[in-house]
């Protein structure tokens, strides 16, 4: 089984649990615990704390924590637009893209209808990109938060995240960056952003471990409290294994990425032509160039793209027809829809999305996509 679908999660690295191992079985200490064992547990969160942050090119003090990408998420938008109201009642408006993870939109959707705020979202164009004129003629003295998504998840466009970072650094605005796609495949220091969200099993660490690293002179009002655990942005035992096991993985991730990105982008760029010439009605649907290197998304126009997906399966392919978090929907993605795609033809979408260590025959594998939409258009 060729599995296609690592947008949507990776398996865990060997080297990952083996380090994550001792953590579960020996060094098993609570690291808020005034003991040896806890004490123990303590230093190695601090370790990872920094192995993090040196990637991101951020302090260690700046790395949260969380359950994953949607907390991370979560913590960015409400967090910081919460505070910054706070401090300054006239800050009520956020800002985002109609594109975005459900995790954002939902984030923004909750403040505009439990805390009155307005939620702005900046259009894009036909390929997903978010225009930085577009942006500046959006923000004024009431925004408190900008989030916009690294690359998108579904049909990977990579987002112009400097000049959009320059942008919000002009209006004195915070740019929340959801890079849990783009760990890995892009360099993540040096985008300017001032918060960035990531996600352990999108790099090979287990599901259930993430991190919100949010620059230290940004207010942020904590979601979760308790014990005021991550200097109190996040209160709650923290998972110290999984906290190891993504600073590895985005250490190992890291290290790859520039040799990893060029092999894969010149697969996907095979497979993408080989599909385009053996299917006519496929249309890549994204930026042609300034896409992730792993994720070459589809509409192939009157067929069904979850039936698709079941004749690929057939065929011992696996992949998917967009976020894993939008599954069992029969609403046509809100990614294409905003990029201007018919509901219609939106429903046919098939996204491929490869890891580092993937190796395929792009002329095969587009066989296999050409004999799948074959087979639904005649039915067998």
């Amino acid at each position: 089984m060729l599995y296609l679908d690592h947008a949507a999660t990776t398996p865990v690295r060997p080297e990952v649990l083996a380090a994550m191992l001792p953590l579960l079985t020996e060094a098993y200490g609570n690291p808020s615990s005034h003991h040896t064992i806890g004490e123990q547990a303590a230093g190695v969160l601090s370790d990872a704390r920094t192995r993090v942050a040196r990637v991101l090119g951020m302090r260690a003090g700046d790395v949260v924590f969380t359950a994953g990408g949607t907390e991370a998420n979560n913590l960015a938008i409400k967090g910081i637009a919460l505070a910054a109201r706070a401090a300054e009642p006239a800050k009520n408006q956020v800002i985002t893209t109609p594109i975005e993870h459900e995790s954002v939109l939902a984030s923004c959707d909750h403040l505009r209808r439990l805390h009155g705020f307005d939620v702005t979202l900046v259009d894009v164009d036909a390929t997903g990109r978010v225009d930085p004129r577009a942006l500046a003629a959006a923000i004024g003295p009431q925004t408190a938060v900008v989030s916009i998504g690294h690359a998108n998840n579904e049909v990977g466009t990579v987002q112009d995240a400097v000049a959009l970072a320059a942008v919000c650094a002009e209006h004195r605005v915070p740019l929340h960056l959801d890079a849990v796609q783009t760990a890995g495949w892009l360099a993540l220091s040096g985008t300017g952003a001032d918060a960035i969200s990531l996600a352990g099993h999108k790099i090979g660490a287990p599901k259930g471990i993430g991190v919100l690293a949010v620059r230290g002179r940004i207010p942020l009002e904590p979601l979760v409290h308790g014990g005021g655990q991550e200097r109190g942005r996040r209160s709650g035992t923290e998972n110290v294994a999984g906290a190891v096991g993504l600073a590895l993985a985005l250490e190992l991730a890291e290290a790859e990425r520039a040799a990893a990105a060029t092999r894969v982008t010149a697969m996907r760029d095979a497979f993408v032509a080989a599909v385009l010439g053996a299917v006519s009605t496929a249309r890549l649907t994204g930026h042609r160039v300034q896409r992730l290197p792993g994720t070459a998304s589809f509409t192939f126009a009157g067929t069904s793209g979850e039936a698709v997906l079941l004749q690929l399966e057939r065929r011992g392919v696996v992949t998917s027809s967009g976020s894993a978090c939008a599954a069992g929907s029969d609403q046509p993605s809100h990614v294409l829809v905003a990029m201007g795609v018919p509901a219609d033809v939106a429903r046919t979408a098939v996204r491929f999305t490869f890891g580092h260590a993937l190796a395929v025959d792009p002329g095969a594998l587009a066989a296999a996509v050409a004999a799948a939409v074959a087979a639904v258009r005649s039915g067998t």
